[in-house]
């Protein structure tokens, strides 16, 4: 499948982009990452991928398309936090809308065969009035985070319609697992976890009976594979379908690690959604995706991870 191919991946040097990264190459691919480490790590990078410290709001990444003339672009690069988005939402713009852009304008001119677009499903639809929610679930976000993303997809799909870069977008639920950052307020497995693990006592913001679609991360790269082959021009949510509140999160992340304290109840943050799952039943259907890590043994791969 792979034979001579190459992707780029940008984030690669992050928590999804370093996992997709490592199950590229070992299907074959030549891969180039193209990270700005703002929040990556370069221990993540596998060693065999080509590294190019980037941010991806310049104009000199089409230089990296000119030199590597990737086959397939897995964008993954963002600006991943509500809470920043609020506050600064330029950054926000320029990184998620402007950032893509540029990707996608050096994919159209290097020719690029596919654009796989990671974006999110736990942000988009705002606060449902059903769960789970489809991709036909009105889109209504509640941050520029939210919105950000969404004018990415728009601009995938305009692409395709004036220059036929051909695409597939991923709504991803609340990714979790082993890499993930738990510094900042992205991530609250990965922030919980750490914590625990260092005996510190875990911040939950609101009542905690906020819900998330909890996915592991091995399942969202499987998504992205799947997305190689299949999916042309079409939108998928990948999630469980099944929310999880804070508040049993972190009953079930104490049982494991054994921590013996309560958490600490903080304010609500603005921009949050209250209550989100997403139906994959689409991508179950036509990509054949489904999850195949359940939350109980995803949390004790990740607390694994944490405590090494």
């Amino acid at each position: 499948m792979a034979e001579g191919k190459t992707a780029l991946v940008t984030g690669g040097a992050g928590f999804i982009g370093s996992h997709l990264v490592d199950c590229l190459i070992g299907n074959g691919y030549h891969v180039a990452v193209v990270d700005n480490l703002s929040s990556g790590k370069l221990r993540n990078v596998n060693p065999v991928a080509t590294f190019y410290h980037q941010d991806i709001t310049q104009s000199s990444l089409q230089e990296i398309f000119q030199r590597e003339n990737p086959d397939i672009v897995f964008h993954l690069a963002a600006q991943i936090s509500v809470t920043e988005s609020s506050r600064d939402p330029l950054k926000d713009g320029e990184t998620n809308v402007i950032g893509t852009l540029r990707l996608l304008e050096a994919s159209r001119r290097s020719g690029v065969e596919k654009f796989i677009y990671s974006s999110t499903g736990g942000a988009l639809y705002g606060d449902p009035s059903a769960n789970p929610c489809s991709e036909e679930t009105l889109i209504d976000p509640l941050s520029p985070y939210g919105m950000s993303k969404f004018l990415g997809e728009k601009y995938v799909e305009l692409y395709y319609r004036l220059h036929q870069v051909n695409y597939t977008i991923l709504r991803y639920g609340n990714v979790y697992g082993p890499r993930q950052d738990p510094h900042g307020e992205a991530g609250v497995i990965a922030i919980f976890s750490q914590a625990m693990c260092d005996g510190r006592q875990p911040q939950i913001y609101g009542t905690g009976d906020q819900e998330r679609d909890f996915v592991f991360v091995e399942d969202v790269v499987q998504a992205n594979i799947l997305a190689i082959e299949e999916g042309d021009r079409t939108i998928y949510n990948i999630g469980t379908g099944k929310g999880t509140s804070v508040n049993d999160l972190f009953l079930e992340l104490r049982q494991i690690t054994s921590y013996k304290w309560d958490a600490e109840h903080m304010p609500a943050r603005p921009g949050e959604v209250y209550k989100i799952s997403l139906s994959s039943d689409k991508a179950f259907s036509e990509l054949g995706w489904s999850p195949k890590i359940s939350l109980a043994e995803g949390l004790e791969q990740t607390i694994e991870f944490f405590r090494e």
